[in-house]
């Protein structure tokens, strides 16, 4: 099977020559996909779903998102040289199509979707949480659902509007978490208000230890450590509607490091040096909390408005991202045709539209189980996550194999330390994904899962005996 950018087969079999972005416009610039990247990895996994987290396993958590921040890292240097090789529209599941087979592309594209479409039905179990900050009285579904329609809206008019919209919202991110880290670097060196008082680093090591519940413990929460980085391969879907796609994708990844280091284990450092870990309650912001008991007037309003802008900006980059995924699978004929249908604004309407439509089961889920829906949809969502991440790596592992033999030219923008590097964090991943099975919260996920893949195989037989899709690559 030839690459997607050359070759594309329609539903009856023919094959016709397109480029991989055909009907698209290239209209992000480097400024809007920069900042997309600086603010893609924070979100209500860290300003949300944070505060469970620490809860559960003390301090440990800054190594947890070390160490998972290292993984995603060498997730990201093996995409970055896949893009390198060819940055093409649908990313990694075309890679994984190209160099694994198109079954690998068909449950990498499917997974992908069905990765945002659960993790923006988090998102506005999110936002209805945090406008309820201000009116508790409004049902939180009611909330959630008129947040999906405002970004769906949004996401039709044109894709240079999303890019704007997504560097502001990124902006407010930045701009507020490194706000954070000064004034609680303040607080622990000046001493300022009454969290002054007790403001320590020695609350890293002390009430229990680093580690408080044990390693294992600390351990099995991998699962919400993982999740807190939803997002950070967006970079690699605007492949097909950014402006010099090379050379801005590779900024956005040498980044990545900085990014993790400051924004994540850097903001943790601090928010478990001013407080106490056991200070930090369940189902509440740490930030907010931490605004709140500084004394600074409307703070924690403030800043509640802030992880209401992280969940809003990762809903409106689930809905843009779906739409591209799933009219990718129907113009190689693995989704129903109309998926594939472009509006008058060359945006991916009919996708877009049946996206959202899923997207709002989460509603439902808040209406009938409110306390536990943020834990089961993000599961599920972590799930997906994690299975998009695999076969990036594997794709990556491949895709060595063929530099090696000769048969594919090698890229200039290597992955460090690959092949060893790649390997270890596959490992990484299946450890998590078996340390699910250890919990009651997270284990239904992966029957999910398991329901979900043999849906998959059932689908690409179908799929495949409509198409006369090749089984492996090269046929």
């Amino acid at each position: 099977m030839q690459p997607f950018s050359v070759e594309q087969r329609s539903p009856g079999g023919a094959t016709d020559t397109v480029l991989p972005e055909e009907g698209y416009q290239r209209g992000l610039s480097s400024r809007q996909i920069q900042m997309m990247a600086l603010g893609g990895a924070i979100g209500t996994g860290l300003f949300y779903g944070s505060s469970s987290v620490i809860a559960s396993i003390g301090p440990s958590v800054i190594a947890c998102y070390a160490v998972a921040g290292v993984v995603i890292y060498f997730i990201m240097r093996a995409l970055g040289e896949l893009l390198t090789h060819r940055p093409v529209s649908g990313s990694f599941a075309e890679h994984a199509r190209e160099f694994l087979g198109p079954f690998a592309g068909f449950v990498t594209g499917w997974s992908y979707w069905a990765f945002w479409v659960t993790a923006c039905m988090s998102e506005v179990t999110a936002a209805g949480a945090y406008i309820n900050y201000w009116w508790p009285q409004i049902p939180a579904w009611s909330t959630a659902a008129a947040a999906l329609v405002v970004l769906f809206t949004t996401n039709l008019v044109s894709v240079k509007l999303f890019g704007e919209l997504e560097f502001w919202f990124a902006t407010i991110k930045v701009v507020a978490i490194t706000a954070m880290i000064v004034i609680g670097v303040g607080v622990l060196t000046f001493g300022f208000s009454s969290a002054g008082e007790a403001a320590s680093v020695s609350h890293l090591w002390a009430d229990g230890g680093f580690a408080p519940h044990g390693a294992w413990q600390s351990m099995v929460a991998m699962q919400g450590v993982i999740f807190a980085y939803i997002g950070v391969e967006l970079v690699g879907i605007t492949a097909g509607e950014a402006e010099n796609p090379k050379e801005t994708l590779r900024k956005a990844i040498k980044t990545l490091p900085v990014r993790i280091g400051l924004f994540y284990v850097g903001a943790l450092i601090v928010l478990l040096s001013i407080f106490s870990w056991t200070s930090y309650s369940p189902g509440v912001s740490p930030f907010v909390q931490v605004f709140a008991k500084v004394g600074i007037p409307g703070a924690a309003g403030i800043m509640n408005f802030v992880v209401l802008t992280a969940a809003l900006s990762s809903c409106n980059s689930g809905i843009y991202s779906t739409g591209r995924m799933l009219r990718g699978l129907a113009l190689n004929g693995e989704a129903p045709k109309a998926m594939g249908r472009l509006s008058e604004r060359r945006l991916p309407l009919p996708a877009l539209t049946l996206s959202t439509l899923i997207m709002g089961i989460g509603v439902i889920v808040n209406m009938v189980s409110p306390d536990k829906a943020f834990v089961y949809i993000t599961s599920v969502a972590t799930c997906a996550g994690m299975w998009t991440w695999l076969m990036i790596l594997v794709t990556h592992l491949r895709f060595r194999s063929r530099v090696r033999s000769g048969t594919v030219p090698a890229t200039d923008f290597p992955m460090p330390g690959a092949p060893v590097t790649t390997i270890l964090s596959i490992g990484v991943l299946v450890f998590v994904a078996a340390l699910m099975a250890t919990s009651d919260d997270t284990r239904p996920a992966l029957y999910v899962w398991a329901i979900w893949f043999s849906a998959l195989c059932v689908a690409y037989r179908i799929a495949r005996s409509r198409t006369r899709l090749p089984d492996s690559p090269g046929a």
